[in-house]
C-alpha cells in the first residue's frame, strides 16, 4: 500500500441520537474523531453518499438500532486515505465505493452457497457500524469495490444500493425475456432497475403517486405511468414493490398474470392486508420478498451500469443539510435519488 494522505484531525457526522419521526429531529450533528483503519480495512475521505430509504427507517425507528449513536449513509464513494495490514487490493488514491452489506461470516451454509446475503450474522454500513454521513468512514476491503474514475461520485453513490438492491429485485421478480413489469413507486432503485429492465426488452408499466415520478418515468421509457392504485394497461409476468406500503400487496398481485411474480424489494413494509387465495394467489402467483445482496449482486450490477450507460437523476445536498435531505425524503420531495457531498 502507498504511503497515507494526510487525514484530518477530526470529522463533522451526523448520528441518529433518538430514533422517531423525522419532526423530532432524531439525526443531529457530531464531531467524531477520524477514526484508524484496523486489520483489514480502509479508510476513506468520501466524495459523495446516497441517502437511502434505510437510513430513514434507521432514523424514525422503524428498523431497531444495533448501536447507539450511529452514523447512517451506506452508498459511499470515496478515495482510500489509509490501509490497515493485511489489504492490498488498494492503493491510496484509489475510488472505491461502500454498500449496504458489511460483513458476513464465510462459513455458514448461506455463505458456502453463494448466498452470503442471508447470512445469519451478517453486518451492515450505517447499522451496525458507522456509515458514510460523514466525512470519512472505515470499510472492510473485502467488501468494497472498485469505482471509475471518469465518472461524477455524486451520480455513483446511488448505485451502491438503489442500484444493488433494484438489480437484486428485479432478478427476484423472475421477469421473463421481453416480459411485462410493473414497478410500484418510482424512488432511487426504482428508476435504476427501471432502466435494466427497458435495456433488457422489457415493456415497463409504473404505478406511483408522485406526478414528478410518472414524468420521470415516461421521460426514460415507461409504457405507462399511472397511479399506485390503479390498473396497469395489461397483465403483468412480474412485479416489484419498491414503496414501503402493505396495501399495495394485493394491488400488485392482483394485477399479476397467471404465473406472476411480486418481488418486495424494500426491507421494512407496513403491515399487509389479508390476501385472497382466488383473486391474489391462485393459478400460481409467487410473492417474494429481497433480503440485502450479494457481493455478487453488486459485482453484475456495477458492470451493467457502465455497459448501458445508466442514468442517474439526483438531488445533491451538502452535507450539512443531512437532516433536510431525510425530511425530503420523508415527504417524496426527492427527485431521483438523494445524494449528500462534503464540503
Amino acid at each position: 500500500m502507498a504511503a497515507s494522505r494526510s487525514a484530518p484531525a477530526d470529522r463533522t457526522a451526523w448520528a441518529v441520537r433518538t430514533p422517531g419521526p423525522i419532526g423530532t429531529g432524531p439525526l443531529v450533528r457530531v464531531c467524531r474523531e477520524t477514526p484508524v483503519p484496523g486489520p483489514g480495512e480502509l479508510l476513506l475521505e468520501i466524495e459523495a453518499c446516497g441517502v437511502c430509504r434505510t437510513d430513514l427507517h434507521l432514523a424514525e425507528g422503524d428498523l431497531p438500532p444495533h448501536r447507539p449513536g450511529t452514523v447512517p449513509g451506506h452508498e459511499i464513494v470515496g478515495r482510500v486515505t489509509s490501509a490497515g495490514g493485511g489489504t492490498g487490493r488498494f492503493r491510496t488514491g484509489d475510488r472505491v465505493g461502500g454498500a449496504w452489506l458489511r460483513g458476513t461470516c464465510g462459513s455458514c451454509r448461506y455463505c458456502r452457497g453463494g448466498r452470503e446475503n442471508l447470512c445469519p450474522r451478517s453486518v451492515y454500513t450505517g447499522w451496525d457500524a458507522d456509515g458514510g454521513f460523514a466525512g470519512t468512514a472505515l470499510l472492510p476491503e473485502d467488501f468494497a469495490y472498485r469505482l471509475p474514475d471518469d465518472q461524477d461520485p455524486v451520480r455513483l453513490a446511488p448505485l451502491l444500493c438503489a442500484g444493488i438492491i433494484g438489480y437484486r429485485s428485479l432478478r427476484r421478480s423472475a421477469l421473463p425475456p421481453g416480459g411485462r413489469l410493473g414497478i410500484y413507486g418510482f424512488g432511487a432503485s426504482a428508476h435504476l432497475a427501471a432502466q435494466v429492465a427497458l435495456a433488457e426488452g422489457a415493456t415497463v408499466h409504473v404505478l406511483t403517486r408522485s406526478e414528478q415520478a410518472r414524468a420521470l418515468a415516461l421521460e426514460l421509457g415507461a409504457a405507462s405511468a399511472g397511479d399506485a392504485y390503479g390498473r396497469p394497461p395489461e397483465p403483468l409476468d412480474s412485479a416489484i414493490l419498491f414503496a414501503p406500503v402493505g396495501d399495495l400487496v394485493p394491488v400488485a398481485m392482483e394485477a399479476l398474470d397467471r404465473s406472476g411474480t411480486l418481488a418486495i424489494a424494500g426491507i421494512h413494509l407496513s403491515d399487509i392486508p389479508v390476501l385472497n387465495y382466488r383473486r391474489h394467489l391462485f393459478q400460481e402467483r409467487e410473492l417474494r420478498s429481497v433480503t440485502s445482496n450479494t457481493r455478487e449482486d453488486g459485482r453484475a450490477f456495477l458492470a451493467l451500469a457502465r455497459r448501458i450507460g445508466i442514468r442517474v437523476t439526483v438531488s445533491p445536498y451538502p452535507l450539512d443539510a443531512a437532516d433536510r435531505a431525510l425530511a425530503d425524503l420523508s415527504a417524496d420531495r426527492v427527485h431521483g435519488a438523494a445524494v449528500l457531498v462534503p464540503g
